[in-house]
């Protein structure tokens, strides 16, 4: 922020997750002020704003003048084991947490200028060997219905003239949370290998690379609608295992049968872990954004800490 700029205020659901916390200290470290968004009631100091998604309210007067607003809350895609009451939950906090929050901001007699949201590349389901970018059409299955609910529901703010950007993000590499650590312990063990026949394609991005895309989401005035937040070298399962194995110094022989996988998480382990999403950033490309980790080996060695 320039000597000349007035200060930016931007407010943040979900700030106290993965990539939350990471986008929180970058906007500080910039010079922005973090609003947060937070469940039940705030302390009432100036930086909370109170809204509760399940109960359908939310502290409007808090939002008002805000430069910008960043969607990150709701429950874990991929935490367990999907029961029906997983699956509400999910739905519900996806849905109707993004609708409530759409509609206050599209309300507002100062609304904030744009509205950056996190979505998933389950929206393209299990498509096998296809090349995915953002003109691809949705997949099939409970994931994929519930991002093309999920992304409807930010339709307010965007009928209301708030510029609105979806980025569908893949699977967030950090060593602070998410679905990297869940690996590491089977590796360190000695007993790390490729999930079913390998062959499915997990795209990925680090986390330096998140945070990057949020901000320039944020300050790029002609990028709106759908952004793929992906590496733009996903990988098969089986390099993905390899290159961790390489990196981890630990072997990489005990394959996990797909049944396996199947039986013990169910539906939820179909439709991610065991589903094939090759997708590309073409709309972040396009729009000039450099991923800092375009290649997964450098991408894990540094969030691992762990140089060649």
């Amino acid at each position: 922020m320039t000597s000349g700029e007035l200060p930016r205020r931007i407010a943040i659901s979900g700030a106290s997750g993965l990539v939350g916390t990471a986008l929180h200290a970058a906007l500080s470290a910039r010079g922005d002020t973090v609003v947060q968004l937070v469940r039940g009631h705030a302390t009432g100091g100036p930086q909370e704003v109170a809204w509760d998604p399940a109960a359908g309210s939310i502290d409007r007067a808090g939002l008002e003048g805000l430069t910008a607003v960043v969607h990150l809350a709701g429950a874990g895609l991929a935490d367990g084991r999907w029961t029906a009451a997983r699956k509400a939950l999910i739905r519900s906090s996806r849905v109707d947490g993004t609708r409530l929050l759409a509609e206050c901001l599209a309300s507002l007699e100062r609304p904030p200028a744009v509205l950056v949201m996190a979505s998933a590349v389950g929206f393209y389901g299990d498509r096998g060997d296809e090349k995915l970018d953002e003109a691809s059409a949705g997949g099939e299955g409970f994931l994929a219905e519930v991002v093309r609910d999920w992304e409807i529901a930010a339709l307010p703010a965007e009928s209301a003239g708030i510029r609105t950007v979806k980025l569908r993000m893949g699977v967030v590499l950090s060593r602070d949370g998410g679905a990297l650590p869940k690996l590491l312990t089977p590796f360190k063990l000695g007993v790390g290998g490729r999930v079913g026949g390998g062959d499915q394609w997990m795209s990925w991005v680090a986390i330096d690379d998140v945070t990057r895309a949020f901000l320039h989401a944020i300050d790029d005035e002609e990028l709106s609608g759908i952004a793929n937040l992906v590496a733009p070298s996903p990988v098969q399962n089986r390099t993905l295992t390899k290159t961790l194995g390489r990196v981890l110094r630990r072997p990489t022989i005990l394959p996990v049968p797909r049944w396996a996988v199947s039986a013990t998480l169910g539906e939820m382990a179909r439709e991610t872990i065991l589903a094939s999403a090759r997708v590309l950033p073409k709309r972040l490309e396009e729009r000039g954004f450099s991923f800092a980790f375009p290649e997964l080996e450098p991408a894990l060695r540094h969030v691992l800490g762990r140089p060649g």
